[in-house]
C-alpha cells in the first residue's frame, strides 16, 4: 500500500446522485483530515470507447438517460433492464480489459463504487490488476433491484442505507461479515451545516405570505413537466397555500411557470445550490421518489408527497413502500387530484403527526462511511508490507449492522 492510501471513488452522471454522493464523501473525508488521496473517477469517461449509443448517435449513454428522466419518458423502464444488463454482460470482457489497464495505471489501494450495473466489471478487473485491493460498493439507492443491479455474488464489501438493502445483500449470498449498515443515504454536508433561518421573515422577503402553508416542488436538476401540472392544480385550488418551485436547468419550464396565473402565490426558481435554504421555508415536499430527494426532505423535516405508477423507476419503487411504512409522507397513484390530497393533509393533524415521526429519524451516513472505509483499510493492510498486501486475498469482512 502507498504511504498515503489512494481511494478511487467511481461514479457516473446518469441521474446526478452518484456524483453528488462521491463529492459529499470526498468533502467529509477532507474535513476529517484523513491521510488519504481520494480520487474521483467517472466511469463513463473510462468506458467511452465501448459506448455504442455514442457511436450511433454521437450522444453519451448517461446523457440519453438524463434526457429521458427530464422528459419523464420512464414508462416501461422495468422491461428495459434485462436487455440493458444483457448488453453490459456481452461487453464484460472488453470492460474488464479497459478497467484492468486503468487500475494498473492508477494503482488504487481501495476502489469505492457508487454506481449500479457495473460492479461485476469493477470487481473482475480489480481482481486481475490489483489482487487483494478491496472493492466497496455503496448503494446510493434505498434498495437493490436484482439481479445484477447493485449487489453481485462476489467477495466484496457492501454498504447499505436501509435494513431492506442489507437483508437483500445477505439473501444474495453475502454473510453478515460482508455487510455494513449506515443510518441512511449520503447527503451533502450542507444539509447538516445550514444555519437556521426565520422562515416567516424569509418568506416575506421573497414575496410570499409568511403565514401560509408552503410546499416545495422539486424534481431534480432537470425539472419535470409534472411540475407545471402540479402548479396549475394547486395554484388554483380552494386551499390557501403557496408553492416554491425549483426548475433546475429547465429554462422552458421556468418560463412557463412564471407566466402561469394562479390564485395562490408561487415562487419560481431555476437551478440553485440552496436547496436546504428553500426547504427551511417549506412545510411539505412534492417530488419524485428518488433516494436523494427523499433523504434531503426528511433531513429538513418535510413530509413527502410522491407518486408511484408505471412511470416510476423500478429501483425507486421500494422507496414508496418505505415512505408508507415509516409514516412520513403520502404516495399517490398520480398527481391528478393532488389538490384534494393536500387539502386533507392540511386540514387536520396529519402533517403535524408526520413531522413528529420524521423527528425520530437520524441520518448520519455521510459521516459514518469514512470510519467504515478506514476500518476496511486497516483490516486489509495492517501489518503487511506493500508486497504482501499486493499479493493478499481480500480479507474477511466485518459488519456494522
Amino acid at each position: 500500500m502507498n504511504t498515503k492510501p489512494a481511494l478511487d471513488f467511481v461514479y457516473f452522471d446518469a441521474g446526478g446522485g452518484h456524483r453528488s454522493a462521491a463529492i459529499a464523501l470526498q468533502s467529509v473525508i477532507a474535513s476529517m483530515r484523513l491521510p488519504w488521496d481520494v480520487r474521483l473517477m467517472n466511469l463513463q469517461d473510462v468506458l467511452d470507447p465501448l459506448d455504442i449509443f455514442r457511436r450511433l448517435t454521437g450522444v453519451r449513454m448517461q446523457d440519453i438517460y438524463n434526457f429521458v428522466l427530464a422528459k419523464g419518458w420512464t414508462i416501461g423502464s422495468t422491461s428495459l433492464l434485462p436487455p440493458m444488463h444483457g448488453l453490459i454482460r456481452l461487453y464484460l470482457p472488453a470492460q474488464i480489459r479497459i478497467l484492468r489497464a486503468a487500475w494498473k495505471e492508477r494503482q488504487p489501494d481501495m476502489v469505492v463504487s457508487l454506481i449500479p450495473n457495473f460492479n461485476r466489471a469493477l470487481f473482475k478487473s480489480l481482481e486481475i490488476a490489483r489482487p487483494g485491493v478491496p472493492l466497496v460498493t455503496i448503494l446510493t439507492d434505498m434498495a437493490d433491484y436484482p439481479p445484477h443491479f447493485w449487489i453481485e455474488r462476489q467477495p466484496q464489501y457492501l454498504i447499505c442505507g436501509t435494513d431492506h438493502a442489507a437483508e437483500q445483500a445477505k439473501a444474495a449470498g453475502h454473510d453478515s461479515k460482508h455487510v455494513y449498515r449506515t443510518s441512511g443515504m449520503i447527503l451533502r454536508p450542507q444539509f447538516y451545516e445550514q444555519p437556521c433561518v426565520d422562515p416567516f421573515a424569509e418568506r416575506e422577503r421573497l414575496g410570499l405570505n409568511p403565514n401560509l402553508p408552503t410546499g416545495l416542488v422539486l424534481f431534480g436538476g432537470e425539472g419535470s413537466n409534472a411540475m407545471f401540472s402540479i402548479a396549475r392544480c394547486l395554484g388554483s385550488c380552494d386551499t390557501d397555500l403557496q408553492l416554491i418551485l425549483i426548475c433546475g436547468r429547465n429554462a422552458n419550464l421556468r418560463r412557463r411557470l412564471r407566466n402561469l396565473r394562479t390564485r395562490n402565490r408561487m415562487l419560481v426558481e431555476g437551478f440553485t445550490k440552496e436547496i436546504p435554504f428553500y426547504m427551511q421555508l417549506s412545510d411539505f415536499f412534492i417530488g419524485k421518489p428518488g433516494p436523494g430527494s427523499i433523504s434531503e426532505a426528511l433531513k429538513m423535516g418535510l413530509p413527502i408527497i410522491v407518486e408511484r405508477n408505471a412511470w416510476t423507476l423500478p429501483q425507486e419503487r421500494f422507496n414508496t413502500d418505505w415512505i408508507r411504512e415509516q409514516g412520513v409522507g403520502l404516495v399517490l397513484k398520480n398527481f391528478r387530484h393532488i389538490d384534494e390530497v393536500i387539502g386533507e393533509l392540511l386540514a387536520g393533524q396529519h402533517l403535524a403527526d408526520m413531522k413528529h415521526r420524521i423527528e425520530r429519524l437520524e441520518n448520519r451516513a455521510v459521516f459514518e462511511i469514512p470510519s467504515i472505509l478506514q476500518e476496511i483499510l486497516h483490516k486489509t493492510y495492517a501489518g503487511l508490507t506493500p508486497e504482501d498486501a499486493a499479493a493478499s486475498e481480500p480479507p474477511a469482512q466485518h459488519t456494522a449492522t
